[in-house]
């Protein structure tokens, strides 16, 4: 059994703590293209009905009804409640469309709902939505599946969580951030802590299998003493699982975070130190670290799928269904489908145009090479379990590891050299103080990093 601790050691943090993609995907959205097209899509998807494999849905919801200053993800700000109309209307026919490629028998192993803000809609909407999806995709009805959605308590009553549990979600993730409200008010996100602690609780109450916190350290007016007074009212309640995710200041990319003035953030030294008392706090809770930003109970499905060496990582995070192909519907979203990637339109007007037109809405995707493949498998594995095993991937790939990897592992000598990981004859083990500079090490196996001027935050 694996140990899955980790080690803060700020001098090896500080050297290495450089910008780098966060794997969600090899490769990343950097690398596709818009020579790929519905038609590409449509192929991939006929070659996955051969597979036989299990389906995982997304749906992506858009809407806000305010904005969070720090905010990147692609959202619609808007209180116009009217909007979601218009916009499921052409979801629902997208799901037909969608429907219509995969052989009914596939069954949905996961689904999940994200955003934006899934909860802006009505309850009505999330009944039909639900039903839409049922209608055309074989849904698991005896609560096996990893059925989840994101949840901002600002927009969610007790009866809606409730409903959510009736509609088949097991498994959900509520965005907290801060509980300070000097931070809050800093990056226009006002909420409670009894809206927080109510939705959690009728979760709870509701047989939600899984509950999962978001919070962000490097938003201004944090301190290491302010942002531990939130954890700790959190762990007081025991969620199952911990997201604390870094915030990067891009304001060039994301003009909302231009409305938060610089000069209010934690220096550089105050987020490790918030970062490193965050560890400390967690672990001597008896959380266990997952990977990149995750921190689990030792009985929960990751951390158990982790010991095991099952452990997969996609668009959604970490997740337990390794092998299902991803089919992403709404604005942006992005389809993982047989050895293929397909991204959505972005804006609401083109979304909206293709779909009218009767046509899949993807504008660009990437096919990948065997090398793309073999690649992505390796830093999958690395990312999820922190150990990887040259036999099998040999095994698997038809390769002589060494070979085909010997400039990744002469780039990873000076790491060794620092501690971060080990190099046996047989595999590559990441050892503790070299867990949270995950990203570091998969980057060595990445074939595209030097060859493109991406924006990516910083490791830590």
């Amino acid at each position: 059994m694996k140990t899955q601790s980790i080690v803060f050691d700020r001098e090896l943090i500080e050297k290495y703590n450089r910008a780098g993609p966060r794997y969600t995907s090899y490769p990343t959205a950097m690398q596709f293209s818009e020579e790929f097209g519905p038609d590409d899509y449509r192929a991939a998807a006929a070659r996955a009905n051969e597979s036989g494999r299990d389906l995982s849905l997304y749906f992506h919801i858009p809407f806000c009804d305010t904005v969070c200053f720090y905010c990147a993800c692609n959202k619609v700000w808007t209180r116009d409640r009217g909007k979601t109309t218009p916009y499921l209307q052409r979801l629902f026919r997208e799901i037909e469309m969608q429907a219509a490629l995969f052989d009914p028998s596939r069954k949905v192993a996961q689904l999940h709902w994200g955003g934006g803000t899934p909860t802006f809609i009505s309850h009505d909407e999330m009944k039909a939505l639900m039903d839409k999806t049922r209608q055309h995709f074989h849904l698991l009805e005896d609560d096996s599946g990893e059925y989840s959605i994101e949840i901002d308590p600002r927009e969610a009553s007790a009866e809606t969580v409730h409903l959510l549990r009736d509609l088949g979600f097991n498994r959900m993730s509520l965005g907290v951030q801060d509980f300070n409200p000097q931070v809050q008010q800093a990056v226009n996100r006002i909420q409670s802590e009894a809206q927080t602690f109510a939705v959690l609780q009728a979760a709870r109450e509701a047989g939600f299998k899984s509950i999962n916190v978001d919070l962000i350290y490097g938003l201004p007016f944090q301190t290491k003493e302010r942002f531990l007074e939130t954890l700790d009212k959190l762990l007081a309640v025991e969620p199952d699982r911990f997201s604390v995710f870094n915030y990067a200041h891009l304001p060039e990319m994301f003009p909302t975070q231009k409305r938060m003035d610089p000069a209010t953030l934690p220096s550089p030294e105050e987020k490790l130190m918030i970062l490193s008392a965050t560890i400390d706090r967690l672990s001597a809770a008896g959380y266990v670290y997952i990977g990149m930003d995750h921190f689990a109970k030792p009985d929960d499905e990751l951390a158990v799928a982790q010991r095991a060496g099952t452990l997969y990582r996609n668009f959604q995070g970490y997740s337990t269904h390794a092998d299902c192909d991803l089919v992403a519907m709404g604005a942006t979203s992005i389809s993982l489908m047989d050895d293929t990637y397909a991204q959505n339109m972005k804006a609401l007007t083109d979304y909206y145009a293709r779909i009218d037109a009767d046509e899949l809405a993807i504008f660009r995707g990437v096919r990948l090479s065997e090398d793309d493949l073999l690649r992505r498998d390796v830093i999958m594995k690395l990312m999820s379990n922190f150990v990887l095993d040259y036999t099998a991937v040999e095994k698997q790939w038809n390769i002589d590891f060494h070979e085909y990897f010997a400039d990744t592992l002469a780039q990873l000598q000076p790491m060794e050299e620092d501690g971060l990981l080990e190099l046996k004859t047989t595999a590559l083990v990441v050892r503790p103080v070299g867990r949270l500079l995950i990203r570091n090490i998969a980057m060595a196996f990445d074939a595209y990093l030097n060859r493109t001027q991406a924006r990516y935050s910083k490791v830590i």
